[in-house]
């Protein structure tokens, strides 16, 4: 983490999609909020790149990363059930980013069925079904190789309990399916429990991943900070996502020991891409994640209290939460919140 009272270095990924529309308005937000000046280095990932570096992700862009240490990421398109990996994905893999935070919490002036949630989902981000490991077996036959380690597992809920100290708060829940899975959630939970007993001052307990589901669903003020391996938390922090609004609201960070990638948990949305309709609040948020990361605590309070400020007066908003606005319009008015 960076505490230096220079200026913050930040690659910028704008991604594909809408992707390069909620970047600059992002970027925007960030230069006027933030207490340092921001430099930054933008480069390119993404389906629309291979022609150019013969892969979605150039070396020039992880490159990148290791020098500034930080990136703030747009959306990009990953194929579905063929094509090139997520880039998502290999970012995490190779930066050994393996912790992914996802706040949800209630915004005023955000329809919602609940009020006052305040959750944490942390998610572990380099292996379980994600590994990539499948193959043909015989044809008609796939299998795909599931891995949960001692390693990972411990260094997740580490991060989940220190990131509950930090924050004050209370309870820690382990999510996972090892009714079933014997093995691998097994080895999981063992590492859970032996985690939570070097933190007794903060609860812990444990929740099989589809009544965790429904639980989050009837009441979701019975959790607090939730950790998972990677598949369960892809499924369950955008389960929290619509609990607040959706995941134009729903910002992401993805913190490793070295390096740290902050994005929007939404996808590229490629129908409304170039219309200027988009939301751009979940990557707002998302940098304001990021600044908090790199010490500056003023600036990302600016970015929170300019986007609450908008949707409470509710007079500017973008169509998916029932306004008219463009994504330009949206932007200068928490442009404007901040100044006020």
């Amino acid at each position: 983490m960076s505490t230096s009272p220079g200026a913050i270095h930040c690659t910028l990924i704008p991604g594909d999609g809408i992707g390069p529309e909620v970047a600059a308005a992002t970027r925007s937000v960030l230069d006027a909020a933030a207490t340092r000046p921001i430099t930054w280095e933008t480069h390119e990932a993404g389906g629309d790149v291979i022609g150019r570096y013969g892969k979605p992700l150039p070396d020039t862009t992880l490159e990148s990363v290791r020098r500034t240490g930080v990136a703030l990421k747009g959306p990009i398109t990953t194929p579905v059930g063929s094509g090139f990996r997520s880039v998502n994905v290999e970012l995490r893999k190779t930066l050994d980013l393996y912790a992914n935070v996802r706040p949800a919490r209630t915004l005023p002036g955000v329809r919602s069925r609940y009020e006052d949630v305040d959750l944490i989902i942390v998610r572990e981000n380099t292996e379980g079904l994600y590994s990539g490991l499948e193959h043909i077996v015989v044809p008609g036959v796939v299998e795909s190789i599931r891995i949960i380690t001692e390693r990972c597992s411990e260094r997740i809920v580490r991060f989940a309990f220190e990131t509950a100290r930090r924050q004050g708060r209370k309870r820690v829940t382990a999510v996972h399916k090892a009714n079933i899975l014997k093995l691998s959630d097994g080895l999981f939970l063992e590492c859970a429990r032996r985690i939570a007993r070097e933190y007794p001052e903060i609860g812990y307990d444990e929740a099989i991943v589809d009544a965790a589901a429904m639980n989050l669903v009837v009441d979701p003020h019975r959790y607090d900070v939730l950790v998972m391996e990677n598949l369960f938390g892809d499924i369950v922090s955008d389960l929290c996502a619509g609990l607040v609004g959706g995941l134009g609201l729903a910002p992401s960070a993805n913190i490793g020991d070295r390096y740290a990638m902050f994005e929007a948990v939404h996808g590229s949305a490629p129908d409304i891409a170039g219309k200027g309709v988009a939301n751009p609040s979940a990557l707002i948020l998302a940098g304001a994640l990021m600044l908090k990361h790199l010490g500056d605590l003023v600036g990302a309070a600016r970015v929170e209290r300019a986007v609450v400020a908008v949707l409470t007066k509710g007079e500017v908003l973008t169509r998916d939460l029932g306004g008219t606005a463009s994504t330009t319009r949206y932007t200068e008015a928490v442009l404007a919140a901040i100044e006020d």
